[in-house]
């Protein structure tokens, strides 16, 4: 009878859960329920508070904070380059971690550590907004809101004792707030010295770990262990003002640092020609090497000379020998009026020998282009002696100095005193009334520095630097800044016309060493002049 009686019970038991399923499935196609409502789509000016702050950690930043910008067109790229991204992160994730892994796993007496897997899946990360800092030093800062939940697939096989164990990762999800900052800034392509990437707060991590195939996040506890461990350990090495650091041009390349020094002696002019209708021309010379923003250097005039002979000496500072070169410009000074050019030519830096002296005879021309006829006419010569003197080793500096150093003042330096630099970098919102060709006038301790001027520009960049040799610390001095604008056009009806002046008083640059930043300038509508202010001392 027991037999027949547990035979009978499976047979119920098969028979009921087949009913069961038929009848459960029948009243799931054929009744619906009731009390079910399709879901009201409102906007959100007519949602209610508590609608409202329900939804609020799923507004994007730059709905909440006008600060933040939308990021539409970054997720587009990023959707669209996700497959190579994905392909190129893993690549590099694999590189930087070989030789990790390589010096680590003898201390824990593993045989090897290796991916079987590495990707990052098909569902790239999204972007809700991005910040954008703006300084006054050479730099860009972003901060951008990241949410990323991603289906990747990574394992990690570990051998050790004759033993094998295998460690993937999946589900992953990481919000995070990471800020983004491109300095120094260079003119060479990328643009940018190194990235430097710190977290704003502490990033939310979440993902799942399976240790040879079962899920270890089902242990109790061990998931808010594993996810609070990972939390403060990335915060440690990255929370803001810590951050990771990734090089991308060599700094001493790509910020063109000197290389060596270009010693010039403009010896004389030979039968020079003629600019003035009355008597001789009046010539001086310029000189300066291209592809260099530092002023010009120029000779003394010789009046009423046509074989003026000068035996002055300059020295030049070189950072690009192979594209680099000398430009000697001669001039016909006038007492009224522009100065007349003469003539000119260059001397390309790649065709002298390195410490050998070399006199050279220049034929004056009136450009460089080797096309243009006039160039066949006479216009004299000049007579200059050039030498290039590169640098040893030893005296090349192995990386970028940091933007807020101050040089050391140059020798011969009196004791007590230091040298006074400053550095016009540009102006904004500029207005004049009848013209805008602005150029800036320093006056500081009796002396004045002008800049060049730029022609119809409210926006001028002159990138132009001064020095003032001082005894004693100007703690109490201060310097006065002019924004002038000169007519472009001869004429007596408003030659001049000042834009704007600022006064900077000098006690914060002495005990700070450098002060860069923008200062308002007076009797200007809006415009605002950028001055970097050094000051260097031999000690």
């Amino acid at each position: 009878m027991g037999i027949v009686s547990t035979v009978l019970g499976f047979c119920g038991f098969g028979v009921g859960t087949s009913i069961g399923l038929v009848v459960g499935y029948y009243m799931f196609i054929y009744f619906q329920p009731t009390d079910v409502k399709d879901p009201v789509v409102r906007p959100l000016v007519e949602q209610d508070t508590k609608s409202l702050q329900r939804l609020l950690p799923e507004i994007p930043l730059w709905v909440k904070n006008p600060d933040y910008d939308r990021v539409d067109w970054l997720n587009k790229f990023i959707l669209t380059m996700w497959p190579y991204l994905d392909k190129a992160i893993c690549k590099t994730v694999k590189t930087i971690a070989k030789p990790i892994i390589a010096e680590q796993i003898p201390k824990y007496k593993i045989d090897s550590v290796e991916f079987e897997e590495l990707t990052l899946g098909s569902l790239p990360p999204t972007f809700n907004g991005m910040k954008v800092y703006l300084t006054d030093e050479k730099e860009l800062i972003m901060e951008l809101s990241m949410k990323w939940a991603g289906n990747p697939n990574i394992i990690v096989a570990a051998k050790a004792f004759g033993l094998r164990a295998t460690v993937q990762v999946v589900d992953l999800q990481v919000f995070a707030s990471p800020r983004i900052t491109l300095k120094p800034l260079v003119p060479t392509f990328p643009c940018f010295a190194k990235i430097f990437v710190s977290l704003m707060e502490k990033p939310h991590v979440d993902f799942g770990l399976k240790l040879l195939g079962a899920d270890a996040m089902s242990i109790p506890g061990l998931y808010r262990f594993v996810q609070e461990l990972i939390k403060d350990q990335v915060a440690n090495m990255y929370l803001w003002p810590k951050y990771l650091e990734v090089p991308i041009l060599d700094p001493s390349k790509a910020a063109k640092k000197p290389v060596g020094i270009l010693n010039v002696k403009v010896v004389k002019g030979i039968k020079l020609k003629k600019k003035d209708l009355l008597g001789k021309s009046d010539p001086y010379v310029k000189l300066k090497l291209t592809e260099d923003k530092l002023s010009t250097k120029k000779t003394t005039v010789k009046h009423s000379n046509l074989n003026p002979e000068w035996n002055e000496e300059f020295s030049l500072v070189v950072k690009d020998p192979e594209s680099q070169a000398l430009e000697l410009i001669v001039y016909d000074w006038e007492q009224v009026g522009k100065h007349e050019r003469m003539g000119m030519n260059v001397i390309p830096l790649k065709e002298l020998t390195p410490e050998e002296p070399k006199i050279m005879t220049l034929n004056l021309l009136k450009n460089m282009d080797p096309n243009d006829v006039q160039n066949e006419k006479s216009r004299g010569d000049l007579v200059v002696e050039v030498v290039y003197k590169p640098f040893k080793e030893d005296e090349i500096p192995d990386d970028l100095e940091d933007s807020n150093a101050v040089d050391k003042a140059p020798e011969g330096t009196p004791a007590g005193g230091g040298l006074l630099v400053v550095i016009v970098h540009e102006a904004q919102d500029l207005e004049g009334k009848h013209h805008t060709n602005p150029y800036v006038r320093l006056f500081f301790r009796g002396e004045e520095r002008k800049t060049k001027y730029v022609k119809k520009n409210r926006d001028p960049r002159w990138e132009e630097e001064f020095s003032f040799m001082l005894d004693d610390p100007p703690t109490n001095d201060r310097l006065h800044v002019e924004v002038i604008s000169t007519s472009s056009r001869m004429g007596l009806l408003h030659p001049k016309e000042t834009l704007g002046y600022a006064d900077i008083y000098l006690s914060d640059v002495v005990s700070n060493k450098r002060i860069n930043g923008k200062y308002n300038l007076i009797d200007s509508k809006n415009g605002q002049i950028q001055i970097e202010l050094q000051w260097r001392t031999a000690a």
